[in-house]
């Protein structure tokens, strides 16, 4: 079970913006994330909290960002409730989208398993819905994934597999690199790994 550390950066200016501590582990039917998050100052800023069955896909998410809350599943397309810090009001949302992103290093795990590339496939038009802080305001964004290269490397514990995906905004053509192993983040935009207790997981 993975267990460790991110910092969120500003993917610009490189701004810190929270560190995420967080768990994982594949299980019987799927996979599971959890974190918390906090400000660069200590503070308690939101939690994340996302279940995928054994095809990649979200049958659980819970995010919580300065009171905001929203909780997710695939359903026919993908279906959010999102309820705002006073309780009282809360909005349903439905896509016709694969899955779900945002800030969260979780996401682009989750999306990796929900595709499946190899590097000689072609790249994969996904459709996904974002939240983006710091109200987790849903929009939906189409994105194109390619996995790049993949390689592997001896390390104490035995060979570590690094995948590298390129991964481009289909809105504006804007590309990036996304360098997983297993269901650990090491290198993103945005996404700085800090510290790893144990090795990543290495998904079936």
């Amino acid at each position: 079970m993975p267990r460790g550390r991110y910092s969120l950066l500003d993917p610009h200016d490189h701004t810190p913006l929270a560190e995420e501590r967080f768990h994982c582990a594949p299980g019987p039917s799927g996979w599971r994330y959890v974190s918390q998050l906090t400000t660069p100052s200590g503070d308690r800023s939101g939690s994340v909290d996302l279940a995928l069955d054994d095809l990649g896909r979200p049958i659980r998410l819970e995010l919580r960002a300065a009171g905001w809350q929203v909780r997710g599943a695939a359903l026919d397309g993908v279906t959010w409730v999102r309820t705002d810090p006073t309780g009282t009001e809360a909005t349903e949302g439905n896509v016709r989208a694969h899955a779900f992103t945002g800030t969260s290093p979780a996401f682009l795990v989750a999306t990796a398993r929900l595709l499946r590339l190899t590097p000689s496939a072609a790249a994969t038009r996904v459709r996904l819905v974002a939240f983006t802080d710091p109200v987790l305001a849903p929009r939906t964004l189409d994105q194109s994934w390619a996995l790049i290269s993949r390689e592997t490397h001896a390390t104490d514990n035995g060979p570590l597999t690094v995948d590298e995906y390129q991964v481009t905004a289909l809105d504006t053509g804007e590309q990036h690199a996304v360098h997983l192993a297993g269901d650990v983040v090491l290198a993103a935009p945005g996404i700085e790994l800090e510290d790893l207790e144990s090795p990543p997981s290495a998904f079936a």
